[in-house]
């Protein structure tokens, strides 16, 4: 017999939300909560790096049923014997669990759902079938288009209108009604018709800006990306774009489409999807990459698809953070007599690391690794094992430009035991050049100072 359920949506800013779990499925599940403002703590014996990249508390541990205290809410992630004692816990005290995947031991289902700036829409089967509520989900996104929002800043100045003049509650369905009516004649007659050539499958003139965020910092973006930002109708941004910069786009729907090693939040074909449909509708779009969008950013393949689409888009060049985070850290990544060549790549396929680094002279550029921190043992014996002296310098650089920036540095023997100084996205740098970022670091340090307090 199917539940029955009373809807209803969570204020959660700045309150306590538990994820008990630190797999792939608490990693897709966190952003959730993270996006409407919750304090994320997570508890598990093994967390997955993609977790530690986002803005949470983790404790590496078995669950106890004192970590609920404080609580407004819990995602439990975990096999079912572990979610059973999160459930226990949890009705002692009163608290909503959500149980990924195990209606049994779930008190709350999370909704399949989407925003439209400050309406939101979700559909839940209970558990039941979750594939079938993102179905729906989808149909209503595409029933709801973006004119609610004007719909909705109508409504509301209509309803302080009625209750200052005191109109009863059952003339105002009709009476709203009307109004819409009107504002769609208004906005139909504004619209200007826009003859279709042969070919031409857009009638309304958007723009996708493929826009790099930097580093972290927001004040690090280039003077354009701010502007585009600033002017937005839609933001879609991934999981490396810190908040900071997130919230610059103060007028924008913002949407997390961050991708995850076995979860999506958004796959990379609904992502080019949103895009081209939101732009067909006039909209001002964002898409919002950690870094350039054109460094393991996946841009060229969304330009491409813009392109055979015939939707409008610019490249707004972001900082890489491959250069960044050792500028940050006082790492110069060439010196003259040191290096001259800096080779960037990335963790994620260990086997192709090794065969990249092995066609490379060891120690013959500064090599710097984007996402790898998660395989920085691995990343340490390829490099080994292609010639590299274990007593080569190395740093990882947590966090690149945020005022919670740490810096571990070492050598490529230390670089596999190295300790997770910071919560956030880290970079690898190897090479010769680290040891001057080591000298380099009290100066600057005293500098900033003298420029703070002078």
């Amino acid at each position: 017999m199917a539940r029955q359920l009373f809807p209803a949506f969570l204020d959660l800013v700045g309150r306590r939300v538990v994820v008990v779990g630190g797999g792939p499925v608490a990693a897709s599940k966190a952003p959730r909560v993270l996006e409407a403002g919750a304090h994320v703590v997570v508890i598990a014996p093994e967390v997955i790096a993609e977790l530690e990249q986002l803005p949470v508390e983790i404790h590496r541990r078995p669950f106890r049923p004192s970590d609920l205290e404080g609580a407004w809410y819990v995602v439990s992630a975990a096999p079912a014997a572990v979610n059973r004692a999160v459930l226990r816990a949890a009705a002692t005290r009163g608290i909503f669990v959500n149980a990924v995947d195990d209606p049994r031991h779930a008190t709350a289902f999370a909704g399949s759902g989407f925003r439209r700036g400050p309406v939101t829409v979700a559909m839940s089967t209970g558990g039941e079938a979750p594939a079938l509520a993102r179905v729906l989900r989808e149909a209503m996104e595409k029933l709801i288009g973006p004119d609610v929002e004007d719909w909705t800043a109508l409504a509301a100045k209509l309803r302080d209108d009625w209750r200052h003049e005191g109109v009863p509650m059952e003339q105002r369905r009709d009476a709203l009604l009307e109004a819409l009516a009107d504002l769609h004649r208004e906005a139909a007659a504004a619209t200007p018709r826009v003859r279709r050539r042969a070919g031409d499958t857009a009638t309304r003139h958007g723009l996708v800006s493929l826009i790099g965020a930097g580093p972290g910092d927001p004040e690090l973006l280039t003077r354009k990306a701010a502007r585009r930002l600033a002017e937005a109708d839609l933001v879609l941004y991934d999981a490396l774009v810190s908040p900071a910069t997130v919230s610059v786009a103060t007028r924008a729907q913002r949407v997390f489409v961050g991708r995850r090693r076995g979860a999506e939040t958004m796959g990379q074909e609904a992502i080019i999807r949103t895009l081209i449909r939101a732009a067909r509708r006039g909209r001002r779009v964002v898409r919002l990459k950690g870094g350039d969008p054109f460094v393991f950013g996946r841009g060229g393949e969304e330009a491409l698809a813009l392109q055979g689409a015939g939707v409008k888009f610019e490249v707004v060049p972001g900082v890489s953070s491959a250069f960044a985070a050792p500028a940050a850290a006082s790492i110069p990544v060439t010196h003259r007599g040191v290096s001259s060549a800096v080779l960037v790549t990335t963790g994620h396929d260990t086997e192709r690391f090794s065969t990249l680094v092995s066609s490379v002279a060891p120690g013959a550029a500064t090599l710097v690794v984007l996402m790898g921190t998660a395989v920085r043992t691995e990343i340490s014996a390829a490099l080994v094992e292609a010639g590299w002296r274990l007593s080569t310098p190395a740093a990882i650089v947590w966090n690149a430009s945020l005022p919670d920036q740490s810096v571990w540095s070492g050598t490529l023997a230390d670089l596999g035991a190295a300790p997770d100084e910071g919560s956030g996205p880290g970079t690898i740098v190897v090479g010769s050049v680290v040891a001057l970022g080591q000298a380099l670091s009290p100066r600057v340090a005293v500098l900033t100072q003298e420029v703070c307090h002078g």
